[in-house]
């Protein structure tokens, strides 16, 4: 007897329905194992990703609180029981921690006198590719400073020339070592346009553009600052 269209289907669909049991029962067989030890590992391994995240947290915390104590310390005249934690976080894997502890290091042997300590320490965090690069930047100008009589003027030049430009936050400090040096080389010209440019970046600290203003009539080069030149119109 035939079957009718609709007998027909179901009868089709049970068919397909049991080879797809079939089929997943074979799979299961075959794979299975490796499917749950996969699934196993995936959770093992993003309950890991979550516990190194909460440890990460809790160091950097715990650094936090390192570098604050250290500063305390250090307002209170304490070097020697800052010395040890911030040596510690000079190690950090944390840029920011690891570049602050540096610095402040560094503001140590300043403090102290020892000029060439100071600029070795600041050049560390020059050459720290690991670092922002504000801080780097930050690092290099007062790396010179600090070292600014013991240098050839050339080499003033040479390493600052790239900070000391219209806009970049440094401008001030590297700008008037920059035209410092060139003084000493005895490049008026462009230690008065230097000074000129100074003078005019309204992002320049106030003590600095005043000397630059003075500095650049001093080599005959009209540098008001722009605030001025507006109020005067």
């Amino acid at each position: 007897m035939a079957l009718s269209p609709e007998s027909n289907e179901a009868f089709l669909r049970e068919v397909d329905d049991e080879v797809r049991r079939d089929q997943l029962t074979d799979f299961w067989k075959r794979w299975g194992l490796w499917v749950g030890v996969a699934v196993v590992a995936g959770l093992a391994a993003f309950g890991g990703w979550l516990f190194w995240q909460h440890r990460q947290a809790e160091v950097a915390g715990q650094e936090g609180e390192q570098l604050q104590a250290a500063y305390d310390a250090l307002a209170n005249g304490q070097a020697a029981k800052a010395g040890p934690m911030l040596t510690d976080l000079a190690g950090s894997s944390r840029g920011g921690y690891r570049a602050l502890a540096k610095f402040s290091q560094a503001d140590v042997l300043l403090r102290n006198n020892d000029l060439k300590a100071a600029a070795a320490k600041f050049a560390e965090i020059a050459g720290d590719t690991g670092l922002a690069q504000p801080f780097r930047d930050l690092a290099l100008v007062r790396q010179t400073a600090a070292e600014f009589d013991t240098l050839k003027p050339q080499v003033v030049v040479d390493r600052l020339r790239p900070l000391a430009v219209p806009g970049n936050p440094w401008l001030g400090s590297a700008g008037e070592m920059v035209a410092l040096a060139q003084l000493r080389l005895g490049q008026r010209g462009p230690a008065g346009q230097m000074f000129g440019q100074i003078a005019r970046d309204e992002g320049v600290p106030d003590s600095i553009r005043q000397r630059a203003v003075q500095m650049a009539s001093v080599l005959g080069v009209d540098a008001a600052p722009a605030n001025q030149d507006k109020s005067a119109q």
